[in-house]
């Protein structure tokens, strides 16, 4: 049965949502942060398929290629009601499968192409990861080296990527490579559909500051795609990777204060906990955590309404990236701060979502362990999907006019 049909009534799909969480969810269910690694990651897999068999994934997607279709309002009730009891809305890879690669297939794809893999993205049978940054060619993304030549029906692909997260989990690949050398920097780039399971293809993980080994490098040496796996037109791709990057940065805009808003109701009952809710100067801090959470609330509805309404994401998308990262950084400083002398030392349970880049799962407890290794993980949200400095100078030069 697909629950997620759209209604015009949000209380009843409210409602239809709670029924299924109900009849899925097992007696006692406190969150997917009251259990220990291995049980998390047994969880996400069955969770998945539930998901994909109720038709509540990919919920933006149109009915037609295997989505739910929901309006702005459902989705927003949906995160609401997942993060309500603790339960992801898919698996990390699902970041890459569906909000990048899926939503830029919709946009810039033939119809051969999403018959093809829009399917398979919904049943895991695809896992796909990004290949954009390499060693010389991060912020600068545009002057990559990573090569394709045509040879009769398929790209030989050379070159590297790096900072690849999910790779270690990942069937497929999505990567920009140079197709015409020749070409000025912003031209001469196409984005190639790549199977990951070739002997031209090595991953090798990459230790990060919190001891997981989630990103990694990707070698191609002779790799090969088919022909007609370029997302867009030949040497046109920076357009397709700029579409890319807006629904990374943006589609998810209205749903993820929600999560940070569940991590920040933790963080006041740590505070009260240990007493530093007593310090006005500590609720000083939490109050305007509060209100920034808020601030990134309306931006994300904002933006989530214009996606709907039809409209890609553009360089607005930069806005949210910004604030959200921005705000995580502080929000976990403030935890250490909070912690005090404990955050000296890790102990107690380690978060089981350190790939997610965002917060620890909900019904996590209150271990140092835990927001130690958020702290060091939202290190990164000011770097990966365009670094701060980055999208500050698309807000300046796309939406404010000022000069280079």
């Amino acid at each position: 049965m697909n629950i997620a049909a759209s209604s015009t009534n949000g209380v009843d799909f409210r409602a239809r949502v709670r029924g299924f969480l109900d009849s899925e969810l097992p007696n006692g269910w406190g969150g997917v942060g009251k259990l220990d690694h291995g049980e998390a990651d047994a969880f996400a897999r069955l969770w998945r398929r539930s998901l994909a068999e109720h038709g509540l994934l990919a919920t933006s997607w149109p009915i037609e290629y295997g989505g739910a279709g929901l309006t702005e309002r459902e989705q927003v009730i949906l995160a609401e009601e997942f993060a309500r009891v603790g339960v992801p809305t898919g698996v990390s890879n699902d970041t890459f499968g569906i909000t990048m690669i899926g939503n830029t297939l919709l946009h810039w794809g033939t119809e051969e192409q999403k018959k093809h893999f829009l399917p398979r993205v919904l049943s895991g049978a695809d896992v796909w990861c990004q290949g954009y940054s390499e060693p010389g060619s991060g912020s600068d993304l545009a002057s990559l080296s990573t090569r394709a030549v045509l040879d009769g029906d398929e790209w030989v692909i050379n070159g590297q990527k790096v900072w690849t997260s999910g790779g270690h989990l990942a069937n497929w690949i999505f990567v920009l490579v140079r197709t015409n050398p020749d070409a000025p920097a912003h031209h001469g780039i196409s984005m190639l559909l790549v199977p990951m399971d070739q002997e031209g293809v090595e991953v090798r993980p990459i230790k990060n500051i919190a001891g997981e080994s989630d990103f990694n490098e990707v070698y191609f040496t002779d790799a090969r795609c088919p022909r007609e796996n370029v997302l867009g037109e030949v040497d046109k791709g920076w357009p397709v990777a700029m579409t890319l990057l807006g629904f990374e940065r943006g589609e998810s805009a209205a749903t993820l204060p929600i999560i940070f808003r569940e991590e920040l109701k933790r963080l006041f009952d740590l505070a009260r906990e240990n007493g530093a809710a007593a310090d006005p100067v500590m609720r000083d801090l939490l109050a305007d955590a509060y209100i920034d959470n808020e601030v990134m609330r309306f931006l994300g509805r904002d933006s989530l309404a214009r996606y709907l309404a039809g409209h890609a994401p553009g360089p607005d998308a930069a806005i949210n990236k910004l604030f959200w990262s921005e705000y995580h950084e502080k929000v976990t400083e403030l935890a250490l701060d909070i912690l005090d002398r404990e955050s000296l030392t890790a102990e107690g349970r380690r978060p089981t979502n350190t790939t997610m880049f965002q917060t620890d799962d909900v019904g996590a407890p209150n271990s140092s362990a835990s927001w130690i290794a958020t702290f060091a993980i939202s290190r990164s949200g000011t770097i990966y999907a365009g670094t701060s400095e980055i999208q500050k100078s698309i807000i300046g030069e796309k939406l404010l006019g000022l000069p280079k």
